[in-house]
């Protein structure tokens, strides 16, 4: 898994012009391309698939699109800038439209972290396409730029998928609650909210974010590599 921007900075064992080629630069250049383009593809997905399922409220706010100025909040940007997971502004969803709520709920929540993981899993095939194209010998930071835009995607599904309020997973959860727990549920959703807070700037959740990254990433690295394994390119 790439080094977040943060973890490079501070990381002593390279000289700063050394990190600032290899590591740095490549870094920011794969995190702009996720907060200008990614960023946008996630909240799309959500509105397309609430659109889908009923409700056009997206639709009417403008926000089934891939312009990024619609999507982009500050703060989101700068923590996936520095940390290598953060947030866009919301996609707005109003489930009395929907013919099934709670499904077609869970159902919209989901689209947005499945579109980092696609969006990973084709920037792994292009990592093994460049990798297998130049026997290895691609520059080292056309190499860090795709792994690290890769990591990026996976970190943000995985983020997302907390099931905590405002994340995506809290949504998705929510389907399966009673009506009675969804209420306590939301109802202190405020709460949640702070807590997701505190344990990112406690670091709390970095070795349990840390595995799940891991994992998934090892399952869309390995499927981005079965088609250059048949064609016998790599081992």
């Amino acid at each position: 898994m790439s080094l977040s921007l943060f973890q490079i900075l501070f990381d002593s064992s390279m000289a700063f012009e050394d990190k600032l080629l290899r590591f740095v630069l490549p870094y920011i250049g794969a995190a702009l391309i996720v907060i200008f383009l990614i960023l946008p593809i996630h909240e799309c997905a959500h509105g397309l698939v609430a659109h889908w399922l009923g409700d056009d409220t997206a639709k009417r706010q403008g926000r089934l699109t891939l312009n990024p100025l619609p999507s982009i909040e500050p703060l989101g940007a700068l923590f996936l800038l520095l940390f290598g997971f953060g947030w866009a502004k919301p996609v707005m969803v109003d489930t009395r439209n929907f013919k099934h709520p709670r499904i077609s709920m869970a159902l919209t929540a989901l689209a947005g972290p499945m579109s980092n993981l696609i969006c990973g899993f084709l920037g792994a095939i292009v990592f093994y396409g460049v990798w297998t194209a130049t026997t290895g010998m691609a520059p080292e930071w056309v190499l860090h730029l795709i792994s690290s835009y890769v990591s990026i995607n996976i970190g943000i599904a995985v983020f997302n998928m907390i099931p905590l309020p405002p994340l995506d997973g809290s949504k998705i959860l929510g389907a399966f609650l009673s009506d009675k727990a969804r209420m306590w549920y939301y109802k202190y959703q405020f709460i949640f909210m702070m807590l997701v807070f505190v344990l990112m700037f406690t670091s709390l959740l970095d070795r349990p974010l840390y595995f799940l990254i891991e994992g998934c990433m090892s399952g869309v690295e390995w499927l981005a590599s079965r088609p250059f394994v048949w064609a016998g390119l790599l081992r």
